[in-house]
């Protein structure tokens, strides 16, 4: 990927310092995610409970990511990146008060200060990488480090959740919070020196009313990402994890470190789905983004047929457990290679000056199907239970590849 010899130009060596920060930053979000829902879940909160926890994180994930685009535009990449890791500093901060002080509303305030942080991170480290790359074969090396960034930030967000997990085990709550805090703090110390100060900002600076993107294609990629992702959370984000540990009686070591792994691996297909789609002369476009999420909207309507068919889901059964575990992992599989598509559309699509507007646009809509998701995993789950999070999730796929029809073709690689 880079030029041979040990000698780095200066693009790859800020490639490599980006790349570092989301990694740190992926690996203590994650952690906390994982920590927030084994811990309150511990101290009897329910599934809707617990999912209003999250509610500030993504509905300020989708502020954040509308007008941080264009923050990223006039003032450079580099600056909101380090206003992200400061932010989520702060939020470590906030949950290490007294334990009086974790009230719902204070954690959901902490949430939200780590919702924008981690938006802030992600559309920086996203959007840098179309500065970086080499003009040289731009394409198709720009699938790639996408596809690298992104799978490589999943399996640390996986390493993150079976962290939060065993800290939470062996040195409680508030024992882990401060541990997460101090690698954070050092990693943001090297980024404020190391980040160029010209990353990604714009020849002409944009207007505040250019944060809406112009661009057909955006909109249309940006609407299938809602979709796609609200897909995901409307089972994954309280009703897995909550299932696991109440219905089928697993620890939290357990839920982390198979919820770990699961990110793992998911993170891993994702870095290899350049070599898993790509054609020869072909880059990917609208066709494959239409046939993978038609493949994937089948694996949740299949866990659910199953888990009714079994018919013991609610009473933990092993059949069940086994069924619902394979099914996770082919919606991993399929999952991953969708996501890194995706990633890798928005960028191709994007304007090279101030790339992150474009980028900044498209996941705000990933933020909203992010927050919409979480919201109705606590409540569908709560009232209709995992099969129907699982029916929920099949529709937003269909949802999805009906919007995926009119993404254009990329012919030439």
């Amino acid at each position: 990927m880079f030029a041979r010899g040990n000698t780095l130009t200066p693009d790859q060596r800020q490639y490599l310092l980006v790349t570092a920060n989301y990694w740190a930053f992926t690996l203590t979000d994650g952690a906390l995610r994982m920590l927030v829902v084994l811990y309150f879940h511990q101290l009897g909160y329910g599934p809707l409970a617990i999912a209003m926890l999250f509610l500030f994180y993504e509905f300020f994930g989708v502020v954040t990511n509308l007008v941080g685009g264009w923050l990223g535009a006039r003032i450079g990449l580099n600056r909101t990146m380090n206003i992200g890791m400061g932010l989520q500093i702060l939020a470590l901060g906030m949950l290490l008060a007294p334990s009086a002080w974790l009230t719902v509303a204070w954690v959901m305030a902490a949430q939200a200060l780590s919702g924008i942080a981690k938006d802030l991170n992600k559309m920086s480290a996203k959007s840098a990488i179309k500065s970086l790359v080499p003009k040289d074969g731009a394409d198709d090396r720009l699938f790639k480090y996408v596809a690298l960034l992104t799978g490589s930030k999943n399996a640390l967000k996986g390493v993150g959740f079976f962290v939060g997990g065993a800290l939470l085990s062996l040195v409680g709550f508030t024992g882990a919070v401060a541990i997460l805090l101090i690698l954070l703090g050092l990693v943001w110390l090297d980024s404020l020196s190391g980040l160029r100060h010209e990353l990604g900002k714009a020849k002409n600076k944009p207007k505040f009313k250019e944060i809406f993107s112009k661009s057909a294609r955006v909109n249309t990629l940006s609407a299938a990402r809602f979709f796609l992702f609200a897909a995901r959370d409307v089972w994954f984000v309280v009703a897995l994890p909550v299932s696991l540990a109440s219905l089928f009686g697993w620890s939290h070591w357990q839920v982390g470190s198979f919820l770990a792994a699961w990110i793992i691996g998911y993170g891993m297909v994702q870095a290899a789905a350049p070599r898993l789609i790509r054609r020869k002369g072909r880059l990917p476009g609208g066709r494959e983004a239409t046939f993978w999420v038609v493949l994937l909207a089948l694996s949740p309507a299949a866990i659910a047929m199953g888990l009714y068919a079994m018919g013991d889901a609610g009473q933990g059964g092993s059949l069940s457990l086994y069924w619902l575990l394979a099914g996770l992992l082919i919606f991993g599989v399929l999952f991953a290679i969708n996501s890194a598509l995706h990633s890798f559309l928005i960028v191709h699509y994007a304007d090279e000056d101030g790339v992150s507007l474009d980028v900044g646009f498209y996941y705000m809509a990933n933020a909203a199907g992010r927050l919409m998701g979480t919201l109705l995993s606590g409540a569908v789950f709560q009232f209709y239970g995992l099969e129907a999070c699982l029916w929920v999730s099949a529709l937003m796929l269909g949802i999805t590849a009906f919007i995926s029809l009119r993404l254009p073709d990329n012919s030439v690689g």
